[in-house]
């Protein structure tokens, strides 16, 4: 059963309807399609059907026009455990003629766990389902480490073709100010996995000559503005989340300096104690743990253009962020009462969310429409 929930925050909450009112008299509705086991991602594919990954390792295509979905073949193994997973799911650029989609996801190795990205073509069946052939590992965090916490593994093309990742410090601090590992940075590939001329720091060579940007922590969101610039958020430590506007070669200090705190209660040095580290351009305390990341700029909602929305876990959120020139604002928070783990603009402009499974082992798959 498909049902019909109308959001506007503040929300007052009645039984299974939400009615709300925000500041700019602009509600929209949201309604629930479908749910998945866990799901982490998803992408639109030319034709309005949707992939979405789902934790444990399965790649799923949801038709929304007849609210089903099949399963696609041949995913590579992954370590399901803790934040590990079946990650990030994108389409090449030119997807229209190679059918090449790209995935995240842990993997297993010699010292532990890494994030890997994979790409792979897309066959599609007659039948609602299809398989990927082809599939190759094309990069990988180095070193692979304990645990199974911090991947990060986003993944998003920028309008030259370029490939960029994030790849999260794996909840080991230290490795995000190493020069020698790729882990808690941003990466920046050609589409093939080889390294650009042109990175910051290509002439070191080694695993160094694939980092754009350094001193992060858990990225879990990347987005590129109508200009052309990248901007990403990651969770904070016990409070600091963060968005940044990437630079390249810039050091974004963690963990010498962050807006938060270690778990432990031990104080880490703010940034502004640090001028020669980027700070962030907005910083959340309490946080909101954010989750997927667009900036729209559809014509369904055409006074949100050019805004950004972050979904938000811990805060059960759904974060609009306007932004001027090189600042940024959180403009409004919307109350959804679930963690939004991803968030994606469909083709019509509407907005489409994935609520994060965890708790219930299923989540929702939301689309969000003028109300």
């Amino acid at each position: 059963m498909t049902l019909l929930r109308s959001f506007l925050a503040p929300c007052a909450v009645a039984a299974l309807v939400f009615a709300c009112t925000n500041a700019s008299g602009a509600p929209f509705k949201v309604t629930e399609l479908t749910r998945f086991d866990e799901p982490w991602a998803m992408t639109f594919l030319p034709d309005g059907r949707l992939l979405v990954t789902e934790q444990a390792g399965a790649l799923r295509l949801y038709d929304p026009k007849r609210n089903s979905a099949g399963s696609i073949s041949g995913v590579p193994a992954v370590v399901h455990a803790g934040q590990g997973g079946l990650g990030d799911v994108v389409l090449h650029p030119d997807f229209a003629r190679n059918q090449l989609v790209y995935l995240s996801y842990a993997e297993a190795g010699a010292g532990g766990t890494g994030a890997a990205v994979a790409r792979a073509r897309l066959v599609l069946g007659n039948s609602g389902d299809g398989a990927l052939q082809d599939l190759k590992v094309i990069w990988r965090q180095t070193p692979k480490k304990s645990g199974n916490g911090h991947f990060g593994h986003r993944i998003a093309f920028d309008r030259d073709g370029m490939l960029w990742i994030s790849s999260s410090e794996r909840q080991k601090f230290d490795p995000a100010q190493d020069m020698n590992t790729n882990l808690g940075k941003i990466v920046r590939l050609n589409d093939d996995g080889t390294v650009p001329i042109d990175n910051p720091f290509a002439n070191r060579g080694g695993v160094s000559a694939q980092i754009w940007t350094l001193g992060h922590r858990n990225i879990l969101g990347l987005a590129f503005d109508a200009q052309g610039q990248l901007w990403a958020h990651e969770m904070g430590p016990q409070g600091g989340d963060e968005l940044n506007r990437i630079e390249k070669g810039a050091n974004y200090g963690y963990p010498i300096v962050s807006n938060g705190d270690h778990y432990d209660g031990k104080p880490i040095p703010d940034h502004n104690t640090r001028p020669d580290f980027r700070a962030p351009v907005i910083s959340w305390n309490p946080v909101i743990s954010p989750a997927g990341f667009i900036i729209y700029n559809g014509d369904l909602f055409p006074q949100w253009q050019g805004n950004g929305f972050i979904g938000g876990m811990s805060s059960q959120s759904l974060v609009r962020i306007e932004f001027s020139g090189d600042t940024a604002r959180e403009a409004e928070r919307f109350d959804m009462q679930r963690r939004i783990r991803e968030v994606e603009q469909g083709p019509d402009g509407a907005i489409w969310l994935l609520e994060d499974g965890k708790s219930e082992s299923t989540g929702w798959l939301l689309k969000v429409t003028p109300g």
